[in-house]
């Protein structure tokens, strides 16, 4: 009898293909693309392929963890887990309103890839513990990008997509799409832009990447000068009168202005700043004032580099000065079932004066909310599906940050870096064993939503976070009484149109209840969902506010003539019953300005123009002393987010090699396959070196998704590849949101010493051991 396939989503990038998997006890054991799923259509890339590695390895946990004195962990059972930690947290919370400050609690987390589900409930007790300081991957990378949208476009959750199917020209601006994806079936859409005469691409990437061999015109821009040349770029083009006069007049406000700062742009030494021929940036201009729909594809090159929120701020203006928007095959905002993030214009820390973007704080300043004599500074750290002690810029400050806490819990499948750290420890069910969802809704016009069914049954020991959660409420006393939850539950069952009504009424008159309404509806409507799926309750109050709010696109997505709130319950049963997902809205595009907050594109951003009136190439010559620009996190074949530990997933790359030109390593002394030392102002790694001539002279690269502690086959543990942020400063960010400038440290490269080399060779044939076992 042939296996049985079951659908199920990637985990591995936001794109989150459909996939069909075949399990064969506890392990994924065949991979396939889901041709059932209306977005990616059967699309399957290299890394997906290797799933069959995820959740099921000898790191996992099963059973609740305590800090003994030492700083060595016991194992302890649930109910003492969450009796203690309830405890604790209270004692924080009375402390907190009885000096009358604000909550000192903070939470890193929201979902990691893949493993959303448990992120409503986390934020839940961040709003119940009375804290506002909250972090994760989004703060790290992109909030640079929201508050330009909030500035431009009136709310920081107005999100831009990209029209890569139907445009005609394709400008990719910091990014791989062969290897990092970022839309929809990502390599075949290269391919087919490649092939096809009536369309172009331009790529502006320091490296000769595989998407920039495919492009019509590569721009090797000079690490760190994105700024520069978008700047003389968009100069170019007004100066060539090629904005769109009429798009500019009856949408946007503040062209004037952006024309006056762009007019000083003294173009000739911009350019060659950025150490590209005038000629090649003379032919990008020619090709996008030719183009009949442009669209531009930015990620981490700009949104982790220099100037990171004046990149996102330059490389929008792009489309909008020559009219790319709000069409087919341009750039477009998108609609939400869930935001992941939302709008909080003006909100400050008072510890670093950070402004919250998108209700996040920059992961960079997490250790100095904690590690400061400031009276309102984080005492308590919740961390979920996260590990700041690898993920985060600067490793030793953020683990002398963890171990500061008064209070520390961590909530993962595996004994992460940052669990070692922690008070406390709690298992979660791993991504393929509850029911998940993709929930990186970022298409226009059809935006598309997929529940992830689960594939096995928890781990015994392990907990779903909403479980998790709502036992921690129940210790907390914070849940109603037995009666009036059963009351809830049968209102649920009998009639889901009167739940909302009744259940606000109960959080009326219960305090604190309004705070965790996600928990509430795991407890009451959960019961009354199929098959287990109780963790999914507050999707229900997600497709009623879009069903609300986007009642039209929602009506023609589900192809209904029905009106809320009879539509939200359909698109609710929709979601539930499409297991290869479903479209949520579909628009016209002219509806993309119901999405604009302002009245009109706002262009002339203040503190955007006085930034760009600053810029002097002067001030920016590379360091002698760190003469190397290194990517720090580059992608890879077989490079994830860190919630692939096996080392034995990887086909290539075991030990997470440095990759730079054949000339610049022969300049320290060192050939291919040595170990070399990578030096920055704040520490020493040793690496392997790999030659690779695609890198631009004095750039280096470094992968993420490596520098993982792993259990070794002699019961012992060894680190899998380089620890990146034990050499990155958190101090070098944004001094708007925060990023790092992860896509150009300063370093240094020197040879290993005799000693290093020796210990790094070593670890590496431990790790090999280890690969062996698992595929043994």
């Amino acid at each position: 009898m042939a296996a049985e396939w079951h659908k199920t989503a990637c985990s591995l990038c936001y794109v989150n293909c459909g996939l069909e998997v075949q399990i064969e006890g506890r392990s994924i054991t065949r991979v396939r693309g889901d041709k059932a799923n209306p977005r990616s259509e059967g699309y399957l890339c290299q890394k997906a392929q290797r799933l069959t590695f995820l959740g099921n390895h000898n790191d996992r946990l099963t059973t609740p963890l305590r800090r003994r004195p030492d700083g060595t962990h016991e194992p302890i059972d649930w109910d003492t887990a969450l009796r203690e930690i309830a405890e604790r947290l209270t004692a924080v919370r009375d402390a907190d309103r009885a000096a009358g400050r604000p909550g000192s609690f903070a939470y890193i987390g929201g979902g990691g890839q893949g493993n959303h589900s448990g992120g409503g409930y986390g934020k839940s007790l961040l709003s119940w513990m009375g804290g506002t300081r909250y972090f994760n991957a989004l703060s790290q990378e992109k909030t640079g990008d929201f508050w330009v949208n909030g500035r431009m476009f009136g709310d920081q959750t107005c999100h831009t997509a990209e029209g890569v199917e139907e445009c005609d020209l394709l400008l990719v601006i910091g990014c791989n799409p062969w290897l990092a994806h970022g839309f929809t079936n990502a390599r075949s859409t290269i391919n087919t832009i490649k092939n096809d005469p009536d369309r172009k691409m331009i790529v502006i990437d320091p490296r000769r990447t595989e998407t920039a061999e495919a492009a019509e015109l590569h721009l090797a821009v000079r690490p760190g000068t994105d700024a520069y040349l978008l700047s003389a770029i968009l100069a170019m083009i007004i100066e060539r009168g090629g904005q769109d006069a009429e798009f500019l007049a009856t949408r946007t406000e503040g062209f004037p202005d952006v024309a006056a700062v762009l007019g000083r742009v003294p173009v000739d030494e911009w350019i060659a700043h950025a150490e590209v021929e005038r000629a090649d940036v003379e032919r990008a201009v020619d090709m996008i004032l030719a183009a009949r729909a442009m669209t531009v594809r930015v990620e981490l090159g700009i949104q982790q580099g220099r100037h990171s929120t004046l990149n996102s701020y330059l490389e929008k203006l792009l489309y909008l000065v020559t009219g790319n928007f709000g069409r087919e095959g341009t750039n477009n905002l998108h609609t939400w079932l869930l935001p992941l993030w939302g709008n909080s214009p003006g909100q400050y820390s008072e510890i670093t004066g950070f402004e919250y973007i998108g209700g996040l704080l920059p992961t960079n300043s997490m250790a100095e909310e904690v590690l400061t004599d400031h009276p309102n500074r984080v005492r308590a750290l919740w961390v979920e599906s996260s590990n700041p002690a690898n993920t985060y810029a600067d490793t030793r400050l953020v683990e002398e940050a963890v171990e500061a806490c008064e209070l520390s819990v961590v909530v993962d499948v595996a004994y992460t870096e940052t669990a070692a750290l922690a008070d406390y420890v709690l298992p979660a069910a791993a991504q393929h064993e509850k029911w998940e969802f993709t929930l990186f809704d970022f298409e226009w016009p059809t935006n598309y939503f997929q529940i992830r069914r689960p594939l096995f049954e928890p781990l015994p020991g392990t907990l779903v976070e909403a479980e998790m959660y709502a036992r921690l409420f129940d210790e907390l006393g914070v849940l109603p009484d037995a009666a009036t939850l059963a009351e809830l539950v049968e209102t649920a069952r009998s009639d889901r149109a009167k739940l909302l009504r009744r259940a606000g009424e109960v959080m009326a008159t219960h305090p604190g209840l309004a705070e965790i309404a996600p928990v509430l509806l795991y407890r009451t409507l959960g019961e009354t969902l199929p098959d287990g799926a109780a963790a999914l309750a507050p999707l229900w109050a997600g497709c009623h506010r879009t069903a609300k709010l986007l009642t039209t696109a929602v009506q023609r997505a589900l192809g209904s003539d029905s009106t809320a709130p009879e539509l939200g319950e359909q698109l609710f049963d929709r979601i539930l019953s499409s297991p290869s997902g479903t479209p949520f809205s579909t628009h016209e595009y002219d509806e993309v300005w119901e999405l604009v907050r302002n009245d009109r594109v706002q262009l002339a951003v203040p503190e955007m123009l006085e930034w760009l009136d600053r810029l002097d190439p002067a001030t920016e010559r590379p360091d002698p002393q760190y003469p190397f620009s290194l990517i720090s996190g580059q992608r890879r074949s077989h490079n994830a987010n860190q919630i692939l530990r096996p080392p034995a997933w990887r086909k290539t790359d075991m030990d997470g090699a440095l990759r730079v030109r054949s000339a610049d390593l022969a300049s320290i002394g060192a050939d291919a396959g040595d170990w070399v030392a990578v030096v920055t102002r704040t520490g020493r790694i040793v690496v392997r070196a790999e030659v690779d001539e695609s890198m631009r002279p004095m750039q280096v690269a470094l992968p993420h998704g490596f520098g993982m502690s792993v259990p070794d086959t002699h019961g012992g543990r060894v680190v899998n590849g380089p620890r990146i942020n034990l050499i990155t400063d958190a101090t070098d960010r944004d001094p708007i949101a925060g990023t790092p400038h992860h896509k150009d440290v300063p370093v240094r490269l020197e040879p290993a010493t005799a000693a290093e080399s020796e210990a790094a060779e070593r670890d590496s044939e431990r790790v090999r051991e280890v690969v062996a076992a698992a595929r043994a």
